[in-house]
């Protein structure tokens, strides 16, 4: 199976080494790819949100298999681009996609489908952005409506700076706040075999203890040691299916990854957010814990087989992945500096570049690196994750210290 991954991030790192793993692949593309998917991957240049330019190149390298790793080529067509071409693609249409491109979109399905969410209210204008504010009071809640890599969500006490972020975003989502530790659950799906993935949890601010302003996520780590009995199938039951059934009713059917952003509160799962593909960084470790083969997974996604695919199997223990972070991330991430120690098992590759003149490895991003181990259990795992990032030189760069530091210490509550 020869098969082009499209994206060249961090998820998209971790989906090269998982597709690189599996034996039915027999060549693996990447485009644009970065210095670490070089290591396992034939790299091609290509412009991943336009869907002439990735079709074309699926017809040229002869792929059975397009797997489509960032947002944005799927909200801008890529995948419906591609299935006209008749190539399999793991990856909803554009109009399945709009479950992230837009969270008011996002919040019809879920009414619709009556799945657990936050009350919420879209707004486009300053004076209904105030009223639903005061509605839900503090903490406010804001999201832009669109595509913000991660870092649109704005919660805050501060009333003053709810309004800033909506006047900043234009068109967005005020919802009331959901109290709760949160929950990443993937979900494997060809629009109506669903298939979930080990849930993860990520942390989305900046700094130590979750302060700062949020980024695209600063670490991860899978198993959830503190997750209720249950949680996975509760979910499937709740959110998944129901949501799944609406889009099929809609005529746009979802095939692809759902990702389900939950915050776990005293009335139960709540859904925060809905994504069209694999999280980042989650998928470093929701990844290294997988032992069934990625590529022939995926494929049957695509291809519409996935109620005929085994039970998934999984590693023993636990993973943690750590991210380094350029100076200056979130707010104003300064790239160009020199990276040394990278060249290890287990680092990920999320923003780098190799400098034409003499191949040294550069930063090109606000997230750089991250540090992926597997271990026995979370004490262990994040040992092996902080040992990596440690051994990785980088002018300036910053990492949190406490990722998965709670769920080891058992500090992780539900309310309730």
């Amino acid at each position: 199976m020869r098969v082009l991954l499209v994206g060249g991030g961090g998820r998209e790192h971790a989906l090269a080494l998982g597709l690189a793993g599996d034996p039915a692949v027999t060549q693996l593309i990447a485009a644009p790819g970065n210095p670490g998917i070089a290591d396992v991957a034939e790299l091609r240049a290509v412009t991943p949100t336009d869907p002439a330019a990735v079709a074309a190149l699926a017809v040229e390298t002869g792929a059975d298999l397009v797997v489509i790793g960032p947002e944005a080529p799927l909200v801008a067509g890529v995948a419906d681009a591609v299935r006209a071409k008749g190539i399999a693609v793991f990856g909803p249409s554009a109009e399945a996609a709009r479950l992230e491109g837009s969270k008011a979109f996002a919040k019809d399905v879920m009414t619709a489908a009556g799945v657990p969410t936050a009350r919420a209210y879209a707004c486009a204008d300053e004076e209904s952005t105030a009223r639903a504010l005061d509605e839900f009071g503090a903490p406010y809640v804001v999201k832009d409506d669109g595509l913000a890599a991660g870092k649109g969500v704005v919660v805050t006490d501060d009333r003053s700076a709810a309004l800033a972020h909506a006047r900043e975003c234009g068109r967005v989502v005020v919802e009331e706040f959901l109290d709760g530790p949160e929950v990443s659950i993937f979900v494997v799906t060809d629009g109506e075999a669903a298939l979930p993935l080990l849930p993860a949890q990520d942390f989305k601010r900046i700094g130590d203890g979750d302060t700062g302003p949020n980024t695209g996520g600063m670490g991860a780590y899978a198993p959830l040691p503190w997750a209720p009995p249950g949680l996975v199938d509760e979910v499937m039951r709740d959110v998944v299916h129901p949501t799944l059934a609406e889009l099929r009713r809609r005529g746009t059917p979802f095939g692809g990854l759902l990702y389900v952003g939950l915050a776990m509160t005293a009335a139960g799962p709540r859904v925060i957010e809905f994504n069209a593909r694999f999280g980042d960084p989650e998928t470093q470790v929701v990844l290294a814990l997988l032992e069934t083969p990625l590529g022939g997974l995926l494929q049957a996604a695509a291809t519409g087989t996935l109620a005929g695919h085994p039970p998934l199997r999984w590693r023993p223990g636990a993973a943690v992945t750590v991210v380094l972070a350029a100076e200056g991330y979130p707010a104003a991430p300064r790239t160009g500096d020199v990276i040394t120690g990278a060249d290890r098992p287990g680092i990920i590759h999320a923003g780098t570049a190799r400098r034409a003149s003499d191949g040294a490895l550069l930063s090109a991003g606000g997230r750089v690196l991250c540090g992926t181990a597997t271990g026995v259990d979370l004490t262990a795992a994040r040992a092996a994750a902080y040992a990596l990032v440690d051994g990785v030189e980088l002018a300036g760069s910053q990492h949190r210290t406490d990722i998965a530091a709670a769920a080891v210490d058992g500090r992780i509550t539900i309310p309730g």
